[in-house]
Formats: structure tokens, sequence, C-alpha cells
């Protein structure tokens, strides 16, 4: 057996796994071309509706070409978690292989990737009506009622999470009034992991490149952003859904929660669109360096103030960014810690094992997916090849 995309077996799982600006989308679209495979985002940010530049999501012409499933799902306003990840994945890689083609997973969302490689514990699904009672709870009394009843019914939980965790804190009370069992007792329950499929044959690609040409990449995609209008972008999206609330996960997303700190530093009048809108900006202006240097006069030109504030957007949105990525590359090194070794699988096809090979960049895996022919019999390689 080799890496060669040819030589793989019909029944194979592909995992691209590498952090953001790497260049993962640009060869799953190669592999795409070669009409062996189907393309599933694993990309917690990809599958909003709307929100496209920030996301750095393909472009609607490039989605029709390449068409990638898990791709604008849900509205912002929604929420997505990883049980029903696991769930849309394991049938659309069903789905595919009766399709007579292979799953490419790509994407950088590492958590996901934990969840296919390491398993999640049987939590239940949301109840719809269960989520409505405890986000209408939510906006009537505030995630420190949550919080209280969580250190009720959940303390263990409790001391995993933060006041600023709203979305953890939620499902955690979810579940509780749902089932009447701690989130924290579900979490113990052994874990299931679709790697561990006796009729798949999981191969993980996990990339981490050299961190100062990360850097840079990140550098310049924020730069094309900018310059796509990735501010009027985020205006718009406060325009189309004003329901839109500071603690959705969807406005927590690097680089949009920037924009948004930006746009109440500015005092731009769509942070007047809603209530939690406007606590958000009276919030951040209390204490943003930028609003007290204003406060104080030592700025006193608007248009230097918003330029001021404009570059102080685009830093915190390259530092986090850049702090994203390192937090990538910790998961990936976990999960090639991950114990698979011992795990053979017997199919008819051969026996295989679920596996991460590791590599320096993308330019190493399209080498040997589309070029080379390499064998591999043991867990976590490390493979080799001229950059």
């Amino acid at each position: 057996m080799n890496l060669n995309y040819k030589n793989l077996p019909d029944n194979t799982v592909l995992s691209l796994i590498a952090p953001t600006a790497s260049g993962k989308t640009d060869l799953a679209f190669k592999l795409y071309e070669t009409g062996r495979f189907e393309i599933i985002s694993v990309d917690s940010a990809l599958i909003y509706q709307d929100m496209n530049i920030g996301t750095a999501k393909p472009t609607t012409d490039e989605l029709a070409n390449y068409p990638h499933y898990l791709v604008d799902i849900i509205k912002p306003t929604q929420t997505y978690n990883v049980a029903s990840f696991i769930n849309d994945v394991k049938n659309l890689i069903d789905n595919s292989h009766q399709n007579g083609k292979i799953p490419l997973l790509v994407g950088g969302t590492m958590m996901y990737y934990m969840a296919l490689f390491d398993g999640i514990s049987s939590v239940p699904d949301t109840n719809p009506a269960i989520r409505k009672q405890v986000m209408n709870w939510l906006d009537e009394k505030g995630i420190d009622d949550l919080y209280h009843y969580l250190q009720i019914h959940d303390p263990i939980i409790c001391q995993k999470l933060k006041l600023s965790d709203t979305q953890r804190i939620t499902r955690a009370v979810e579940v509780h009034l749902q089932t009447k069992i701690a989130m924290s007792v579900w979490q113990q329950t052994p874990k299931t992991a679709p790697c561990q499929n006796p009729n798949q044959n999981w191969i993980g690609l996990s990339v981490e490149p050299d961190r100062m040409w990360l850097h840079e990449r990140i550098a310049k995609r924020l730069d094309i952003m900018w310059e796509r209008g990735f501010v009027d972008e985020v205006i718009q999206l406060l325009q189309k859904y004003p329901e839109l609330s500071p603690d959705m996960p969807s406005m927590r997303c690097v680089g949009y929660r920037q924009v948004l700190e930006f746009l109440a530093i500015t005092e731009h009048p769509i942070m007047q669109i809603s209530p939690s809108w406007r606590h958000f900006s009276k919030d951040l202006q209390k204490n943003h360096t930028i609003f007290t240097t204003k406060n104080n006069n030592f700025v006193t030109d608007s248009q230097k103030l918003h330029n001021l504030a404009c570059q102080d957007m685009k830093n915190k949105a390259l530092y986090a960014t850049r702090q994203l990525a390192k937090r990538q590359a910790t998961w990936q090194r976990s999960l090639a810690r991950l114990p698979h070794a011992p795990t053979i699988i017997q199919t008819n096809q051969g026996v295989f094992y679920p596996m991460i090979l590791s590599f320096n960049s993308i330019k190493q895996v399209q080498e040997q997916l589309l070029n080379k022919s390499v064998g591999f019999t043991t867990w976590n390689n490390k493979l080799s090849s001229d950059t």
C-alpha cells in the first residue's frame, strides 16, 4: 500500500489536517480534480452562511467547481456542536463510499479531528424545545443564573468552565434538563471514534508548517480580507441578522470578534441595532485604551481616532489568528500521540491501522499523493521529502 491516490483502497477515509492559511484548500481542489474524492469540510466557521470573507471560504464559483459538504449549512444565529458534526460526517463518509469516491476531510478545526480519531462520549443530541427554553432563560436572566444552576446540579463541570464559556454552559444546562444526568457524568462514558469503523481505512495527513512561513501567509491573507471588505461583511451580517448577539459562537470567530470591537470603539451606528450590541459597546468603551485616549483628548481628530482603531483591529486580528495557528499545532501533536497502533483493522482489502502521518508542508503531502509512491506500515511515520 502507498500514498499515491491511485493506490488508496476504496474504503479509505483521508483527512488533510493543517492549520489556517497553510494551503490545504488548494491541494483539496487538485485532489478533487482526479475524480477519486469528495470534499467534506472540517471547519467550524465555514458552516455559517453569509460569513465568507473572514472565514476564507471558497468563492461561489470554487464551491460550484469543487463542491464541499458541511459548508453554508446553518445561519450565524444557529449553533452546531461536535456530536452533530460526527453524525453528519459518518453519513457523508458512507455516501461517498457508496458513490465510489474517497471522502476527503479537509479543515483546521482540531476539536472535530480529535472527535473523529479519539472519539466523543455518548452525550444525547440537543432537543430543540429544551434548547429554546435555555436560550430564553439566558436572554431573560443572563449567564450567571445558568451557571448557578450548574453549580447545584453539576459542580464538577463548573470546575472546567468560566463564565465566558457561554456555549458550553448552555449546553451543559440543556443536557441536564433533558436527561436529568449531569454533563460531567456523560463525559465519563466510554468514547467511540468513527476511525474505529472496521469497514473503513482511516488515514490522517497532519501538516505542521514552519512557523515563520505560516505567519507570513496569515498576514498576507488578512491583508486580502481587509481589501475585499471584511468590515463591510460584518456590518451587513448585523443588518441581515438583527437577532445576532455577542455571545453567539459565530460572533466569537477569530477576525469577526476584532471587527466587532472596532465597530464598537468607533461608535458605528450598526452597534445600536439591539440592546445586546449597545451593551457590548458600552462595556468595551469603558476600558479600551483607544477610547480612553479619546476621552483624555490625546486624540482630538475623529479621522485619526478611526485610523488608530483600524490599525488596532488589524493588529489584534493578526495576533488572534497566529494564536489560533499555535493552538492548532498543539492539537495536532495531541492527535499524533493517540494510541492507535494496537488497533488493527481486518477488512476484505487487507489489514490496516487507523493512523496519522506527519508532514512539514502541504507540498510534501501533494508530492506523496499525486506524484510519488511511498509505502507505510506503522503508526505515526515521519515521511520526509524535499521542501
